[in-house]
């Protein structure tokens, strides 16, 4: 394992352990970040030194094969949610850190974690899609954009169906502006429900590094008007040709 100096440089990818980790130490700085992201690097950790990890294979969402179940599409229909883009990321992370896990795991985003995310959201990087009720935020997902890339890091709910929801509006808007891979680092059956795929890592690599040569859509985003209306109505048509 590479243990990290004061340059935010890595060693390769293709140079990790078989559990994907790749190397420790090093800092949590913008530049820091943002070089192992474009590079299919993250951080993961509970405790000092911070370990940074390119795992094989790589789960993946193809933003264009998204798969949205006939009940989700439904809730969507419905507008149960005020759906919104980086109206709240200090609070989703927040929630993503502090609301218990299925399985009582602890969570791995430490204060130092969500200082550094935060900076990168000031700068325009890291993004939030969070699904609103009645005033309440109640689900989100949060992550870092880079190119044609999202880099999905965590998620979180507090009603039924909110942090899907929030997850799909993303994931709809990201293949709006050409996005070429929504990133989801590790397999959970949760994921592959909406299409995620495990991907050798090799190919994410050459996927990543063509969609670094797309611009980065830096600042606050903001969800395309009528974007999930049309996606949905678009299903239902899809649906009706096939029967």
């Amino acid at each position: 394992v590479y243990r990290l100096g004061a340059s935010p440089s890595f060693p390769s990818p293709e140079e990790a352990e078989e559990s994907g980790l790749l190397a420790l130490g090093g800092d949590l700085s913008p530049q820091r970040l943002l070089t192992a992201y474009a590079m299919g690097i993250f951080p993961w950790y509970q405790e000092e030194p911070i370990l940074w990890f390119s795992p094989h294979p790589r789960t993946v969402l193809v933003p264009a094969q998204l798969r949205v179940s006939r009940r989700l599409r439904r809730t969507l229909s419905q507008g149960r949610f005020d759906l919104r883009l980086d109206s709240a990321f200090e609070e989703v992370i927040h929630a993503c850190a502090n609301i218990p896990r299925r399985g009582g795991q602890g969570t791995w985003i430490t204060p130092e974690m969500i200082d550094a995310y935060c900076t990168l959201h000031d700068l325009g990087f890291a993004h939030s899609s969070e699904a609103w009720y009645e005033g309440e935020l109640v689900g989100a997902v949060y992550g870092v954009s880079l190119g044609g890339s999202f880099f999905g890091e965590s998620m979180f709910y507090r009603r039924r169906d909110a942090s899907k929801a929030a997850l799909v509006a993303l994931v709809w808007q990201t293949e709006a502006w050409g996005f070429e891979l929504f990133d989801c680092q590790m397999h959970t059956e949760h994921l592959a429900r909406f299409g995620a795929r495990s991907w050798p890592r090799d190919r994410f690599l050459r996927q990543l590094r063509d969609s670094m040569e797309q611009p980065t859509r830096r600042g606050r985003w903001q969800l395309s008007p009528g974007l999930v209306d049309s996606k949905l109505s678009n299903r239902r048509a899809a649906d009706r040709s096939c029967r």
